[in-house]
């Protein structure tokens, strides 16, 4: 099954109940989904797409272009993945133009005026958070609990083939709920970071939090990377042998 959506910033429409907030951002078809924690950890708060504008985001951006996931930065964003090297939007021709209740919905509940900048080219890639609300401090788990169920229905419409959780929480999470390997894997970011782990429907590898990199992370996940995707790593079966025909029926 394909999704059909030309929208690359919440292509899905969530709409949480928070002031600010950072939606998925991605191919809605992508084969590999970056599963971060939250804004105020996994940056975007300022510019409405995970994992940008942060002190690591470009070593952590880079990593994943040499590894395939991305197909690199659009000509006007910094290497941080902000707007511009000023951290400002590149100027439009509607800029001043007041944003729509959908354009403000797709850039996070902002009215920036910056939703159509899309400093990020994601090769069958997406990315989302656990926790997509900026938070006023701290969460709760409670609040994390509530958060769950936009995480969890854009994880199953993406349905990518291989999940990439980033941080202990992330890699806690996505191992309990879509794994049965929870119980018997510790959740050692140094150890697990770049392996392969087989889930139940998906292929989970795990990538230390970019702010805790030492020497060598980010050339250990770009050699993980390429090597997962020099394999037949959709988890897909065919079942065009129940209907009529001889064409293939690939569902995940």
């Amino acid at each position: 099954m394909q999704n059909v959506t030309d929208r690359t910033r919440n292509p899905f429409g969530m709409r949480p109940d928070c002031r600010s907030f950072v939606p998925g951002y991605g191919d809605a078809n992508a084969d590999f989904h970056v599963v971060g924690d939250r804004p105020d950890i996994h940056g975007g708060v300022e510019t409405g797409i995970p994992f940008t504008g942060e002190p690591w985001s470009p070593a952590f951006l880079s990593a994943l272009t040499e590894g395939g996931l991305l197909a690199g930065i659009a000509e006007g964003a910094a290497p941080d993945g902000t707007s511009g090297t000023d951290g400002t939007a590149p100027a439009t021709s509607d800029e001043a133009a007041p944003a729509t209740s959908n354009e403000i919905a797709a850039n996070g509940g902002r009215s920036d005026g910056d939703a159509e900048f899309e400093p990020l080219r994601t090769e069958r890639t997406y990315f989302s958070y656990l926790h997509m609300c900026v938070p006023d401090g701290e969460p709760t788990e409670a609040s994390y609990d509530d958060m769950e169920r936009f995480f969890d229905a854009e994880l199953r419409a993406i349905a990518a083939h291989v999940l990439l959780p980033v941080g202990a929480r992330a890699t806690a999470h996505v191992l309990e709920q879509y794994t049965a390997r929870a119980w018997k894997t510790e959740i050692d970011m140094d150890a697990l970071h770049g392996e392969e782990l087989l889930g139940s429907g998906w292929l989970v590898l795990p990538v230390k939090d970019p702010a805790e990199w030492a020497a060598g992370d980010a050339e250990r996940l770009v050699d993980a990377l390429r090597e997962l995707r020099s394999t037949d790593f959709r988890r897909e079966s065919d079942l065009g042998r129940f209907i009529a025909g001889s064409d293939p029926y690939l569902v995940r």
